[in-house]
């Protein structure tokens, strides 16, 4: 589940970094869109990657060893939505293989739940409390906006109070500086990443950003329960096929 040694081994800010794109850990028998992997299903992926000598680590950790050419061995691991069974799912399994993340979350929903998606089964967002549980653990804390709307559609005032509001909030909240963000639905287009910028991110996560592509839209690879270990490996490959190196402006 990431850029391989020898891919590392080209000059810093030229390799492609690997960066895996959770969301929920928890039963997946009711999951329409395809968001949910068990714990054990987590457990086997995170397994797979320390087999081969891979440790996932938070996307600022990965860009600031990226930055002095040490991101060898190195793996992107993000969660998207701030579900709470982050905190009593997929935390203890990420300490299990001594493996960190980057959790994105949505502080205009704190405690709430998934109201964005009309099919499948309600699950519940962590309070602010769980967030700072996660935080003290020693996760990045990441802004995924403050209620996931499509920022691609969001008028310029929403814009402004989703992506730079929710940075401020989670600060107060973490005590922490906010580095990242993540785009909802991973809708992304130039003015979204003009807000980004403007708002003080060091970094941005997408999905597949294209033209966009860079550090304030990271193209990231969804990972779900269906992904075993030969399409890990297979996603791998594509991903380094696919993907533009992101010119690395630190």
């Amino acid at each position: 589940m990431a850029a391989t040694v020898d891919t590392d081994r080209r000059p810093p800010g030229t390799s492609i970094p690997w960066v895996a794109m959770y969301h929920s850990v928890a039963d997946c028998s009711d999951d329409p869109y395809r968001i949910t992997v068990t714990p054990e299903r987590l457990d086997g992926q995170l397994a797979w990657l320390r087999r081969r000598g891979l440790t996932g680590v938070s996307i600022t950790d990965l860009l600031t060893a990226r930055a002095r050419g040490e991101s060898a061995g190195l793996v992107g691991l993000t969660f998207d939505d701030g579900y709470a069974d982050f905190v009593t799912a997929a935390l203890p399994v990420l300490r299990r293989h001594r493996c960190n993340a980057t959790l994105f979350v949505l502080p205009g929903r704190l405690g709430g739940d998934n109201a964005w998606d009309p099919l499948g089964p309600r699950k519940p967002l962590l309070t602010a409390d769980g967030i700072r549980r996660a935080a003290a653990e020693g996760v990045e804390i990441g802004s995924h906006g403050l209620t996931h709307i499509d920022l691609t559609r969001a008028s310029d005032p929403e814009l402004e109070t989703e992506v730079g509001e929710s940075r401020a909030l989670l600060a107060e909240l973490t005590g922490a500086p906010v580095s990242g963000f993540c785009y909802p639905y991973g809708a992304v287009d130039s003015r979204a990443v003009t807000a980004v910028a403007a708002a003080g991110y060091a970094y941005a996560c997408a999905i597949d950003p294209g033209p966009l592509t860079g550090p304030l839209a990271l193209p990231r690879v969804h990972i779900g329960q269906r992904d075993t270990a030969v399409r890990l490996y297979l996603k791998q490959r594509l991903h380094r096929l696919r993907r533009r190196p992101v010119e690395d402006t630190r």
